[in-house]
């Protein structure tokens, strides 16, 4: 049995064909799409699990940009008077002493004081044994009694040559010598007298006084010693003003003045600042040392400085009114022009700035033109800051005082 195979339909063909066609161009249409909505979806993702947040982003940003000063590299200006100084030192000496000495001799009575006693002028310091001296006195009044007798009789002779004479019973010669013994006694009575006072004077002088207020810082003598004449009995100074002797080289004199002030301080009182003013100078060079001596005087009206003490100190040469002073670290030399770095409004600016007088030791200088009192400035020397630079400020510094808000206090004040 013979089996034949009909032909196909046309129709039927082509719808076979094309199912087959149509199925693969879908399939791979499905696989396109689905494959790049992965790959948008993984790269979505990566950028979100990369990127930061735009506000993280920009806070990162403005942190790496801003630069947090410390407080040791920024610095406040503030204002105050300059001074420029010359240092000096030297030792404390009274400006006025005494040394009593003896103008009589004998034995010394009594002392009534001692070293480190406070005295006043006219106050009896010791007593001299007084009987030689009394007994001297009784003596010169005796020989002015004598004198001025004798000086009686001879006028009384005179007076009577006088009326012989007149009667031509004498000559004048005869009258002559009885003028001449009038004029005699008168001189031993005259002699006499300046005895008696030379007497008075010694008695006087045994009572020692002393001549000036002060403190007695030495006795020479005790009570029941022998004096002689020029011989030391007491010491007295007077603390009530000192004078500071310092020595200043001779290059550096020109600088000093009469008049200048001086501050020093002493050992043992730390703590506590002395002034004093320029007095006197010297108008020639110690041998050796080729400086000259300064004189100061110093006001001690409590006393607590004593002679010999020694100072060290510094004469104030210069000064300055009240004006803005600058950190010497702060300025900086641009193109000739001396000019700071100031912090303002966060950034850094380049201020040119007009120094005036200048103190190398306190590191200052003064400001004439260019910075305010409150206006802050860099100090330190880093070489990450440049104009235009943005900075925080350390939080315990105070914030920098604008023109308007100075002009604003000074209207209020």
């Amino acid at each position: 049995m013979k089996i034949e195979t009909l032909p196909r339909s046309p129709l039927l063909t082509a719808t076979t064909r094309g199912k087959r066609w149509r199925a693969p161009v879908i399939g791979l249409v499905v696989l396109a799409l689905a494959g790049g909505g992965w790959i948008v979806m993984q790269s979505k993702a990566q950028q979100a699990a990369t990127a930061p947040a735009p506000a993280q982003a920009a806070a990162k940003k403005e942190k790496q940009e801003i630069l947090e000063l410390a407080s040791a590299d920024v610095a406040a200006i503030d204002t105050r008077s300059l001074a420029v100084s010359l240092p000096l030192s030297g030792s404390l000496a009274p400006l006025s002493s005494a040394t009593i000495k003896s103008k009589i001799s004998g034995v010394v009575e009594m002392t009534s004081v001692q070293e480190g006693m406070a005295v006043t002028a006219g106050q009896v310091l010791a007593r001299v044994d007084q009987a030689d001296l009394r007994a001297r006195l009784q003596q010169q009044q005796a020989a002015l009694d004598e004198a001025q007798a004798k000086l009686s009789l001879a006028n009384k002779n005179e007076a009577n040559s006088n009326a012989l004479l007149k009667q031509k019973f004498i000559s004048q010669t005869a009258y002559d010598g009885m003028t001449n013994a009038v004029d005699l006694a008168r001189a031993n009575v005259k002699s006499a007298s300046a005895m008696v006072e030379i007497a008075r004077i010694a008695l006087n002088d045994s009572v020692i006084h002393a001549p000036i207020s002060g403190i007695v810082s030495k006795r020479h003598v005790q009570a029941g010693e022998k004096l002689a004449p020029d011989m030391p009995i007491f010491s007295i100074v007077n603390l009530s003003e000192l004078t500071l002797e310092a020595q200043v080289p001779a290059s550096e004199i020109p600088r000093v003045k009469v008049g200048q002030e001086v501050t020093f301080k002493v050992d043992g009182f730390q703590g506590r600042d002395f002034a004093g003013k320029v007095t006197r100078i010297n108008p020639t060079t110690e041998a050796g040392s080729r400086s000259m001596l300064v004189y100061i005087s110093v006001p001690n009206g409590d006393g607590a400085l004593r002679g010999g003490m020694f100072a060290k100190g510094s004469i104030v040469t210069d000064r300055s009114a009240v004006m803005p002073i600058v950190p010497m670290a702060a300025v900086h030399s641009e193109q000739g022009q001396s000019v700071v770095y100031k912090v303002e409004q966060g950034k850094i600016v380049v201020q040119p700035v007009t120094l005036g007088l200048r103190n190398e030791d306190e590191g200052y200088a003064e400001v004439r033109e260019g910075l305010d009192k409150g206006a802050n400035v860099i100090i330190s020397r880093l070489d990450s800051l440049k104009p235009g630079s943005a900075v925080k400020l350390p939080a315990n510094m105070p914030a920098p005082t604008t023109p308007q808000k100075a002009s604003m206090l000074a209207q209020r004040g």
